[in-house]
C-alpha cells in the first residue's frame, strides 16, 4: 500500500473461542486496490489452533475473494458492513459444522 493514500478505519481481534480467533483489519484506500473497484482493502482471517481456516481479502491483483482451508472462490463485495457481515456469518457456520473436531 506504499503507493497509495490510506486510512485505517477498523483493526480488531476478537476472540471466538479459547482456541480461535477473528483477526479484521479494513482500511479506506485511494486509488482502489488493483484488482479491485471500490476503496477499500482488507484481510479479514478466522484461525483455529493456530491455522487460518477461513479468509476474506482483496490483495493487490487478485481482487475481491475468499479461502476456505486451501479452497479460494470469488467474492462480491458491496459494502465494508456487508462484509463484515458476510464473514462472521461464515465463522459461526464454520463452528457448527466443526463443532465436533
Amino acid at each position: 500500500m506504499s503507493n497509495m493514500k490510506a486510512q485505517e478505519l477498523i483493526r480488531r481481534r476478537v476472540d471466538v473461542a479459547e482456541n480461535a480467533f477473528a483477526d479484521v483489519v479494513v482500511w479506506q484506500v485511494s486509488p482502489p486496490v488493483r484488482g479491485s473497484v471500490h476503496g477499500f482493502k482488507y484481510r479479514l482471517a478466522f484461525v483455529v489452533d493456530g491455522a487460518c481456516v477461513l479468509r476474506y481479502d482483496n490483495e493487490a491483483g487478485k481482487g475481491d475473494h475468499r479461502h476456505v482451508g486451501d479452497a479460494e472462490s470469488p467474492y462480491v463485495f458491496s459494502t465494508p458492513r456487508q462484509l463484515m457481515a458476510d464473514f462472521f456469518n461464515e465463522v459461526t457456520r464454520w463452528r457448527l459444522e466443526h463443532r465436533d473436531d
